[in-house]
């Protein structure tokens, strides 16, 4: 396993981090449990998760991740030598069941948050605590255009940092991130902090993939200068990468299987640019996920790629992909396919 910094912080974590969004709804404690084990043993130290896990996201289920996260700690006797990241709801109607419909990133609810995922963790200490989507209205989640919104009814960003801050000196958080963020979000929390001398961001977790490179414009600069890295969600793009769900193929099982509603990577020129990307993996004998895996784990600006899979075989190939150095030929390639489809899948 290779390891970086977060931020700057002195905290080492694995370039692969584990993701555990499926655990509590298609994966079960015991598979939770194994891949965990494995991971472990395969040299991973950094584990990420949400207030809000499993995915999809529905009240029955919401903070089993954190608490299979938390028995297998407990079992395991480990969390010293673990870096578990978790996230704080965001406003939205679609989360109406979390704090009663009243999530916002507001002191009283961020205290809440950490207090309750505190206790699924049976932890004392998060070491990293992120914000999983802005409180303002802006283009995350898939929006491209920005359309602007006067919206009086936001959270300050002053009083979000002051939470975090507060909660840093208590002990109870170590480092705080951002998710789904902008660049002038991510700036902001950067130019408060400063000003307030408050907890500097030391991560921005958001999406990006071969079919998503849209970080690469504003982020990527700020990522490298502020020293405030990627960890990079969805680098696979919910398996599409991997080829699986070419030609029609619906395998039994597969998230997009079973959650049809999740077509952000299957769209118009998402399938074409898959194909692609596909094609010239086989050409050169590689397996297509580890290559795309490959290409996130390269740039400049990540800190960390976050893998999940509800396979032990998934898991075992995306964590190897951290061996694999993609030739200059292949890199060339990958080029010239994201010139022809740029960002298919924001």
């Amino acid at each position: 396993m290779k390891f970086t910094k977060l931020g700057n912080t002195n905290i080492d974590v694995s370039k692969i981090c584990l993701g555990t969004m499926t655990w509590g709804e298609q994966n079960t404690l015991v598979e939770g449990f194994e891949q965990l084990d494995y991971a472990i043993e395969s040299g991973i130290n950094f584990i990420d998760t949400a207030e809000l896990y499993p995915i999809p996201p529905q009240a029955k289920t919401q903070g089993a991740t954190e608490i299979i996260i938390g028995d297998w700690m407990q079992q395991r006797k480990n969390r010293d030598q673990l870096v578990i990241a978790t996230k704080v709801c965001g406003r939205g109607k679609w989360v109406k069941y979390c704090r009663d419909g009243k999530n916002r990133l507001d002191r009283d609810n961020i205290v809440a948050a950490v207090e309750t995922s505190l206790k699924r963790l049976k932890t004392d200490y998060i070491d990293l605590y992120q914000l999983h989507w802005p409180d303002r209205s802006a283009n995350f989640f898939g929006e491209l255009g920005y359309v602007h919104k006067q919206d009086d009814d936001i959270t300050p960003i002053e009083e979000t940092l002051d939470a975090l801050s507060d909660l840093v000196k208590a002990g109870k958080i170590r480092h705080i991130g951002v998710s789904n963020e902008t660049p002038w979000g991510t700036m902001r929390y950067l130019q408060v902090a400063e000003k307030q001398q408050q907890e500097r961001l030391v991560s921005i977790q958001n999406p990006y993939s071969l079919l998503n490179r849209s970080f690469e414009v504003g982020l990527a600069e700020v990522a490298c200068r502020e020293n405030v890295g990627l960890l990079a969600y969805s680098p696979l793009g919910f398996g599409v990468l991997s080829g699986k769900y070419l030609e029609g193929n619906m395998p039994a099982g597969a998230r997009l299987t079973l959650y049809q509603e999740y077509s952000r990577y299957t769209k118009g020129q998402g399938v074409e640019a898959t194909e692609a990307y596909v094609k010239l993996a086989r050409e050169h004998d590689l397996d297509p996920a580890q290559m795309a895996l490959a290409f996130v784990n390269s740039r400049p600006f990540v800190t960390s790629t976050i893998i999940g899979a509800t396979k032990m075989d998934q898991l075992k190939a995306d964590i190897n992909s951290i061996d694999l150095d993609l030739s200059e030929e292949v890199m060339t390639e990958i080029e010239a396919i994201h010139q022809k489809y740029p960002n298919p899948s924001p």
